[in-house]
């Protein structure tokens, strides 16, 4: 995270404060994903500043970076009647207020701020047979590209039917996840947590599936690696009670 606030606004008068604000905080401890994810991150430090009664800029800086971070319009009107009952209702109320303009977007086309840099695409109808919910597709390749890539978005709760990319030499998937959060599975084995950066290389002839978490959004850019005699297998869909089971 590359942040310059400090520096914009303190650099000449308090050096020292604008590297701890700049470089050590948001450039260092922020960074440290494979500690504490940057969702909840972003959870833990909206509570803090509610909990102190800070609800000006500070707050609404975060309440934006908790959206970038993938904590939905639901999850945040959760969290704040949460955090009324803990830091006080007043504070709640002046919590509600920015955030609500922080999520005006959401309200009105949730679609539209969902598919990370590479941008959500149109609804995916051509395989929403093969899809329990609303999925996107951004085609980033072009036709006869020796590599296939598209963007696939998943609204909450969306994902896939179990499938195997077939072939009979070479074939497979790489997943690369840009937004959001989500699961991916092969069969017989336990399900993994997905965020932003995380790789999951599918070889060929392998049952999964993959989609989004309950409660989030969830973009993975896919590409399809060349073979011979490549087709994709359609299978039946993820078990309702086992995906309700994840978490």
């Amino acid at each position: 995270m590359k942040q310059t606030a400090g520096h914009d606004a303190l650099g000449e008068f308090a050096p020292e404060f604008a590297h701890l604000n700049d470089d050590v905080l948001f450039g260092e401890v922020w960074s440290r994903e494979d500690k504490l994810s940057l969702k909840l991150r972003s959870i833990a430090t909206i509570s803090a500043l509610i909990g102190k009664g800070i609800t000006d800029n500070p707050l609404h800086y975060h309440l934006a970076t908790a959206r970038k971070n993938g904590v939905t319009k639901q999850e945040m009107a959760e969290l704040l009647t949460h955090l009324a009952f803990y830091a006080g209702w007043p504070n709640a109320w002046a919590a509600f207020n920015q955030a609500k303009e922080v999520y005006a977007e959401d309200l009105k086309d949730p679609a539209s701020v969902h598919g990370g840099m590479f941008g959500i695409g149109q609804p995916n109808d051509a395989y929403a047979q093969y899809f329990i919910g609303q999925s996107y597709l951004n085609v980033l390749s072009k036709p006869g590209d020796p590599l296939a890539i598209s963007n696939v978005t998943f609204e909450p709760g969306c994902r896939n039917n179990w499938h195997i990319h077939r072939a009979a030499s070479g074939g497979g998937q790489v997943l690369i996840c840009v937004d959001g959060e989500g699961w991916y599975q092969e069969a017989g084995k336990p399900a993994q947590s997905l965020k932003p950066g995380d790789v999951i290389e599918i070889p060929a002839n392998v049952k999964h599936w993959h989609g989004a978490k309950k409660n989030s959004w969830f973009s993975h850019l896919a590409f399809e690696i060349p073979g011979t005699k490549t087709s994709n297998e359609w299978l039946e869909p993820v078990d309702d009670e086992a995906y309700g089971k994840l978490d």
